[in-house]
């Protein structure tokens, strides 16, 4: 299957990201796409001011537009997330679209990126956003894929749920920044697809200096062995990524990790 991630640069309108947004899945799709991902945040700034202004409810202009798009297209949308307007609360929401603008999956970031790094990053999206409480998996003709948002791939837990549910991909919507971003964000995706044999795809806005959260970028596919199939700079990029099942099943047979997973010695017990 072919994957096409969108980095791209976030603008201060929503209007016009969305714009944007539309315009790159539509070159994805020239570009024989099977998926289009775009990043975390993609309609609006990463910054606590703009979550509420720029959320939406069910069925929001961003949300009708990917949908219609995909339908056009054909392709899967991976929405990258929007800030969800539900209840009275904001969520950080990712939103799937299958190859008929049907909805496949709704994810609400479970794990709210609270950082505070002395000389680095200090945020606290818990300061706006409720988190989420599931483990989403969806189904595709390719097989089942697994969904989250950004913070939420530092959990090997969440990570490995999904692949026992039979995830041969994880998408990760994402805005690694520049404390994290340099040190981790390579070594996170890597490790995720080693650890769990399965391909990885994370998709970062492009980096601009000048906004109030600098995203590092780096946008990336990872395959089962750990290797990067393709990666982006700082800059907006379109990349594409062909992922092969049969690279997988590859790879679990030459180490048998998941079959030969200890599940009797999984369990923190007291002395």
């Amino acid at each position: 299957m072919r994957v096409a991630l969108i980095q791209m640069p976030i603008a201060a309108g929503k209007d016009e990201n969305i714009e944007t947004a539309c315009r790159k899945i539509r070159e994805a799709a020239d570009g024989g796409a099977d998926f289009a991902v775009l990043p975390e945040m993609f309609c609006c700034p990463y910054d606590n001011s703009c979550f509420r202004p720029c959320g939406e409810a069910a069925d929001g202009p961003a949300q009708r537009a990917l949908s219609s798009l995909a339908a056009e297209k054909g392709i899967y949308i991976v929405g990258g997330s929007l800030p969800e307007l539900a209840d009275g609360n904001v969520y950080n929401t990712s939103y799937v679209y299958g190859r008929e603008g049907q909805l496949l999956a709704k994810h609400r970031k479970a794990h709210l990126f609270d950082i505070d790094v002395p000389g680095g990053q200090s945020f606290r999206e818990s300061d706006t956003f409720t988190p989420g409480n599931v483990v989403t998996t969806f189904e595709t003709e390719f097989g089942v894929m697994g969904l989250c948002v950004c913070f939420d791939m530092r959990f090997e837990e969440l990570a490995r749920c999904m692949c026992l549910r039979g995830a041969k991909c994880i998408f990760v919507p994402a805005a690694f920044n520049m404390t994290t971003g340099p040190a981790h964000w390579d070594i996170l995706f890597r490790q995720r697809a080693v650890d769990n044999q399965c391909f990885t795809v994370g998709v970062a806005p492009a980096r601009n200096v000048k906004a109030s959260y600098v995203s590092y970028g780096g946008s990336l596919a990872v395959d089962p062995w750990g290797t990067v199939l393709c990666q982006a700079g700082a800059e907006e990029a379109l990349l594409f990524a062909d992922l092969d099942p049969a690279r997988l099943a590859s790879v679990r047979q030459q180490l048998p990790i998941l079959s030969a997973r200890r599940k009797d010695l999984y369990e923190v017990r007291e002395r």
